[in-house]
């Protein structure tokens, strides 16, 4: 198995990728809105996926967060409020907050689980701060630690009911940086005492099956690296100071905070400490790159995959998805109407 998740070029898989996917052995795929239809379509998508490595547990992830960064969308699925909506209720009714992202999680759960998908990106415990880039913005669950991991705890518990294990991303915190790493590389500069604060929910919330590093400079902790590849990021702060013990995957190479060819940066991360490389283009020729430049995964790497994926029991009875959106609702009426 290689230490890496690969995305899909298409709806369905052609024989190239086929062909490929089978000998390269990834650890897990992720999907977009490329790669869907409609729950008939997806749901063969991902039985093909588990089909060809012969895991029903295979990893297989999307990044449904609701708002702005939903894959699977209306009409077919319904539509899921973005995260600043829990923060808001907060400010009113803490205990409605907790229990409406718990029950948006399991309906989100829910819908993912349908159709195959065993892990969402979700949630973000990024720390939102004044004068921030909006690529988090309304993604996040506020901008203070004791609430963001309180409700980061609710939404891993709902969707881990609801059968799918989530994500803890971004750390060591995105909250911070002024771009939007998609489009350039964030540098931020805020001391010590600050960064404590980024940190917070992460360590909270240390014992979350998977973690999202983030494509961030922290000059206090490495001037010279982003987090996804500096072994002190990863080693000191991620594994010691915060204490995460779980699967640590790498946010998107594709993002153009980084530079240079993506088999290149694949065994960066991994050298640097990351469980694991997501490269999400579905490019053929980035991925048989990085399937060369990649050793199989190490032994530690394979026992954190194998437990993220066993932390949810799967295929237990769950109530109606209306039900869950109901309960979520009524819990929102303060900050709807």
């Amino acid at each position: 198995m290689k230490p890496v998740i690969f995305g899909l070029a298409g709806e369905t898989l052609s024989s190239d990728e086929r062909a490929f996917f089978a000998e390269a052995e990834p650890a897990g795929y992720i999907l977009f809105k490329r790669n869907i239809v409609d729950r008939n379509q997806l749901r063969r998508l991902t039985d093909m996926l588990r089909s060809l490595h012969g895991r029903d547990d295979l990893l297989i992830m999307i990044d449904q967060e609701g708002g702005r960064v939903a894959r699977m969308q209306p009409p077919e699925w319904p539509a899921f409020p973005a995260g600043a909506m829990f923060d808001r209720l907060y400010d009113v009714a803490p205990s409605s907050a907790i229990a409406a992202a718990h029950a948006n999680a399991r309906a989100i759960a829910v819908t993912l689980a349908e159709v195959g998908i065993t892990v969402d990106a979700l949630p973000l415990l990024d720390v939102r701060q004044e004068g921030a880039s909006d690529i988090m913005g309304d993604r996040t669950l506020g901008s203070e630690p004791m609430r963001v991991a309180a409700l980061g705890r609710a939404v891993l518990a709902g969707l881990a009911e609801g059968g799918v294990v989530g994500i803890a991303k971004h750390i060591p915190g995105h909250g911070r940086a002024l771009v939007d790493s998609h489009m350039e590389l964030p540098v931020v500069d805020a001391d010590l005492n600050a960064l404590e604060i980024d940190i917070a929910p992460f360590r909270t919330l240390r014992d979350a099956p998977i973690g999202m590093t983030a494509h961030v400079v922290y000059t206090e902790w490495d001037a010279a690296r982003p987090a996804t590849l500096s072994p002190m990021v990863i080693g000191e702060i991620i594994r010691r100071r915060i204490g995460f013990d779980g699967l640590l995957m790498s946010d998107d190479l594709d993002m153009k905070a980084l530079k240079g060819s993506i088999p290149d940066l694949a065994a960066g991360v991994v050298a640097a400490g990351c469980d694991l490389a997501l490269n999400c283009f579905g490019r053929m020729d980035d991925m048989t790159g990085i399937a060369q430049a990649l050793p199989d995964i190490g032994d530690l790497s394979r026992k954190r995959l194998d437990r993220a994926i066993a932390s949810v029991t799967r295929g237990r009875d769950q109530p109606p998805l209306s039900e869950l959106i109901a309960t979520r609702d009524r819990l929102l009426e303060p900050v709807l109407a």
